[in-house]
């Protein structure tokens, strides 16, 4: 249960996604970031209620794969697994580049480098990916109790620190008179409904890759309950602890234009705060606690997009060599070594060909790995819809359909507000790099539609709506390299 929680929790990376993301919506919705939070929060369990369902049901490598396959067809299927590949393949790109970010931040904070190349932060994330890839393929249960113990220790102190925060706030001994101000749960005069949900996508980035752990299905003991249990809990802890957070850190640097502009520029949000709050060390603690946080989001990445690859090949639809596992490691080491070589080659083309900053490649994979993603939470809430309550069999109480028809209004809703009125400037480009991705799984399908069908059956035989058999056939035709 732990080592699943802590894959989970490490690719939404708490405590780097609060310490970057939020400059991101800020520079959107101002002062509203907290509420862009917290709608976020909302839909984030209202979609995580599909993942319960369907974890209670299945367990499969390929995670929105095979629940869509499952339900909607092999076509479906691998569209939303390539998908979420896509996704995890660029929030691995976000999160190298955020711990170079982080890293070159703590460089300069200590002394040590200072007057930094603006490819610094480049050249850490790439050493960063190096270490990712050595970690991505050992047996995931010694990486889990890694992440979640890198992850909980910088958590602790950031909640600590926010406390400290919120205490000077009440009692209005701050640095710049700042005190508790409750409109940053309120939208500014003159924001535009687009620009509050562009801003809620960058808080979606915060909690995206929540599901990951579903990826686990074949590797974990009890998955039907530890999963689902895994999965409502880390998008829980994410909303209370990002919501809590960023409106302190909003209230820190003070609601008004100028606070909004300094928390815009932070490279370090809560370190920032925490060397002018409470001591030069803790700042600097949380920014190296942040780096390797965003260090081991990028493993649980990797971790998860080497599982969709390796179940897209295993089942005929991908390139057969990434669908085998290690003789001697029992993990896809090809597949991981694959993603890892993308996600390079997608970071040295931003540094040596686009000439961008990393902070420009941190925002641009970050949003168009979102978008992408929403599009598979969209798939599967529909084929979740389709199992528990049009299957014609009574699976959940009637009422319960409230929830995912609420979930796909509210993706909808996010797609639409990001595509029209279409955005101007480099957010133009995310809509449109979104639908490039996903019209190539469209076309891989459309192509090979004997390997499709030849998946489709797989599933059937292997999952399908067979929820009831044992936990370990899957996983036995796993070992097997098959």
């Amino acid at each position: 249960m732990w080592e699943v929680l802590g894959v989970s929790v490490a690719l939404m990376a708490p405590s780097a996604a609060v310490n970057l993301n939020p400059q991101a919506a800020a520079g959107t919705v101002g002062r509203a970031v907290p509420l862009a939070f917290a709608l976020a929060t909302v839909g984030v369990l209202l979609i995580a209620y599909t993942f319960v369902r369907l974890c209670q049901r299945f367990h499969h490598a390929g995670s929105v794969y095979g629940f869509v396959g499952a339900t909607l067809g092999a076509r479906t299927g691998v569209v939303a697994g390539w998908a979420l590949l896509g996704t995890y393949a660029l929030f691995g790109v976000t999160t190298a580049s955020a711990a170079g970010i982080f890293g070159a931040t703590f460089l300069d904070d200590v002394g040590l480098w200072t007057h930094q190349p603006s490819w610094l932060g480049f050249l850490i994330g790439a050493i960063a990916l190096a270490g990712v890839f050595s970690l991505a393929i050992a047996p995931v249960r010694g990486t889990a109790r890694f992440l979640l113990s890198v992850e909980g220790g910088t958590v602790a102190l950031i909640v600590i620190v926010a406390v400290v925060i919120l205490l000077r706030l009440v009692t209005g001994s701050t640095p710049q008179a700042h005190s508790v101000d409750l409109s940053v749960f309120t939208v500014p005069p003159g924001t535009s409904v687009s620009a509050v949900f562009l801003g809620v996508v960058f808080a979606f980035l915060s909690f995206a890759g929540f599901e990951v752990s579903a990826t686990l299905g074949e590797e974990t003991r009890t998955p039907r309950q530890d999963i689902p249990r895994a999965i409502l809990g880390t998008v829980a802890f994410g909303g209370l602890f990002f919501v809590f957070v960023t409106a302190v850190a909003m209230m820190g640097f003070g609601a008004d234009a100028e606070g909004v502009a300094a928390f815009t520029r932070s490279g370090s949000l809560l370190g920032g705060l925490g060397s002018r709050y409470v001591a030069g060390w803790v700042g600097e603690a949380i920014t190296i606690g942040a780096a390797i946080s965003a260090f081991s989001c990028a493993l649980s990445c990797v971790v998860g997009a080497a599982r969709l690859l390796f179940a897209l090949a295993r089942d005929g639809v991908g390139f057969s060599p990434f669908g085998t596992l290690s003789v001697t490691r029992g993990t896809p080491v090809r597949a991981a070594a694959a993603v890892v070589i993308g996600m390079y080659l997608v970071i040295g083309g931003t540094w040596f060909v686009l000439g961008d900053k990393p902070f420009d490649l941190f925002a641009a994979s970050g949003a168009v790995g979102t978008l992408v993603v929403l599009v598979a939470y969209a798939l599967a809430t529909i084929g979740a819809t389709r199992l528990l309550f049009f299957s014609g069999r009574s699976h959940v109480a009637i009422w319960e359909i409230v929830i995912p028809a609420l979930a796909l209004l509210l993706i909808g809703y996010t797609l639409f507000r990001n595509t029209w009125p279409y955005p101007t400037g480099a957010a133009g480009a995310y809509p449109a790099l979104s639908a490039a991705w996903l019209l190539v799984g469209v076309i891989w399908v459309l192509a090979r539609p004997a390997a499709t069908r030849r998946a489709g059956r797989l599933l059937v035989a292997d999952e399908g709506l067979q929820a009831q058999k044992p936990a370990t056939t899957r996983a036995g035709t796993a070992d097997r390299g098959q």
